[in-house]
């Protein structure tokens, strides 16, 4: 068995948020909340205008396209606003594996249940759906809030791969490695699923089923 190339887009629903297919109409949204410099900080891209951030979501569209990459858009499911964005990438269809990467979230939106709930549909997707053995995420080994957010997620960390990336400054960033296999998945979406449901009732509105 392996994976169906190229992965077929897919509306992901949830409680809290909701995640579409990355598409030129989601633009707008997203200039409207990612221009935070913070949120760009560990990574490659670093859109500081409209003109980055089209030419950031056109590469990522065309990377689904070639069958690389499957991109989302987070919406939040009460105003109907874009306010983040995640994806699936490193796909390797024969061995059953792909990771979860490029994730950001509105920074008013940080601890709120959004990057969990967004973590859960993903992982659902990716291990019940597509079925997935693993998935794995990295994010630089200086990132502390990333590499407890992961670990908060239930997600396994395995090691540095040093010297891993040249950043835009031009310093060496060394990655740290995590991941959540099918045979831990359900304790991990045990978890998961009881974080979403108590941000849930925090807005005071009731998880659905």
């Amino acid at each position: 068995m392996a994976l169906r190339m190229p992965l077929d887009p897919v509306t992901l629903e949830g409680h809290i948020v909701r995640l579409e297919p990355m598409s030129a109409r989601h633009l707008d949204g997203l200039a409207e909340v990612a221009f935070d410099p913070d949120l760009w900080r560990w990574t490659i891209a670093r859109p500081t205008d409209r003109g980055g951030l089209e030419a950031w979501m056109a590469t990522a569209m065309a990377n689904r396209a070639a069958g690389s990459e499957l991109p989302f858009v987070t919406v939040d499911r009460a105003s109907g606003r874009p306010i983040g964005s995640s994806r699936f990438m490193s796909i390797v269809p024969e061995h059953l594996r792909l990771e979860i990467g490029w994730s950001w979230v509105a920074r008013d939106r940080h601890r709120s249940g959004v990057n969990r709930e967004a973590k859960l549909l993903m992982l659902t997707h990716a291990i019940e759906v597509l079925g997935c053995h693993r998935v794995e995420f990295k994010t630089d080994s200086l990132n502390e809030p990333a590499r407890g957010a992961l670990l908060g997620i239930g997600a396994t960390f395995e090691g540095i791969f040093r010297n891993h990336m040249v950043m835009p400054e031009g310093r060496l960033r060394h990655s740290a490695y995590y991941s959540v296999t099918d045979d831990e998945w359900p304790a991990v979406k045990a978890g998961l699923a009881a974080s979403v449901d108590a941000a849930v009732q925090r807005r005071g509105s009731p998880p659905a089923g």
